[in-house]
């Protein structure tokens, strides 16, 4: 999810597996969303800075990427006050929900800019999972996307478009499209209040089974010497119910499928230190 980020997968010759992406760092895919930053803060003394975080689950664009175990991310990021930034991240992954993969690694960049009250924001990404890829249709779940968005005050619109022939796993999706809206609304000095809405429409033909929605509803709190911790309360909600009962379709060393609902109700606690 820049990152991101709901999954998906295609029908393997098993079973038809449920589901996709991630994306962006508003208070962590560490706490609810993406790897990925949406937009470059603007550097304060050196434009080069890190970030660390750990959370109960990985949830992207309201879709559970850990399997509801724990996550840990990485990032780099350089930011020039010229608006100009680029950054990657790293963090984990379950092999049950994306077929051989253990890693997602975001690369982005792009630049972004203000005017009084008014920002903005163009970004490119890209998303890569190392080993995996599908293995009844050969299909990767590397993909890009291209992002606009926009900042009014405390509100924010943004939509990413995927660039790249596949999406997630699903072949032939060129075009799919993520819109997301919401508020990082400062209640205190330190405490901000992050809500967020999102609707997914993946392109191709056949392939709207996997368009989905998602909410999210969280609190931010600021603590001393660069930490954060948030709390937020995401869900998800399929078009066609096809991410209720979702499985790769590859069987475990037992012999039976992991099977869940990656789009159910989750709450998720991150502690993010940076750098």
């Amino acid at each position: 999810m820049s990152t991101r980020h709901r999954p998906a997968a295609l029908p393997t010759r098993r079973l038809a597996p449920l589901s996709f992406l991630l994306l962006a760092a508003a208070s962590c895919a560490h706490a609810g969303e993406s790897a990925a930053p949406l937009t470059a803060e603007v550097p304060a003394d050196d434009p080069l800075s890190a970030t660390v975080s750990v959370s109960s689950q990985y949830v992207s664009r309201g879709i559970r990427q850990t399997w509801g175990g724990p996550a840990a991310m990485a990032s780099v990021d350089y930011a020039h006050p010229s608006g100009w930034s680029a950054g990657t991240s790293v963090i984990n992954v379950s092999d049950k929900f994306i077929e051989s993969g253990t890693v997602e690694w975001d690369l982005y960049g792009g630049y972004s800019g203000s005017a009084g009250a008014v920002g903005w924001s163009a970004m490119v990404y890209w998303y890569k999972y190392p080993g995996a890829r599908i293995s009844a249709t050969n299909t990767s779940f590397d993909y890009g996307e291209l992002s606009a968005g926009v900042t009014w005050k405390s509100l924010y619109a943004r939509y990413n478009y995927t660039f790249s022939r596949d999406f997630f796993g699903i072949a032939n999706a060129r075009g799919t499209g993520y819109l997301d809206v919401g508020a990082d609304q400062a209640l205190t000095r330190s405490l901000t209040l992050n809500l967020h809405a999102g609707d997914g429409r993946v392109a191709g033909s056949g392939n709207g089974i996997w368009d989905w929605r998602d909410l999210k509803a969280g609190l931010t709190h600021k603590l001393e010497d660069g930490w954060t911790v948030a709390l937020n309360y995401t869900r998800a909600i399929g078009g066609t119910g096809i991410y209720n009962s979702y499985t790769t379709g590859v069987p475990r060393p037992d012999g039976r499928l992991a099977v869940a609902n990656v789009a159910r109700r989750a709450v998720v606690l991150s502690l993010t230190r940076k750098f």
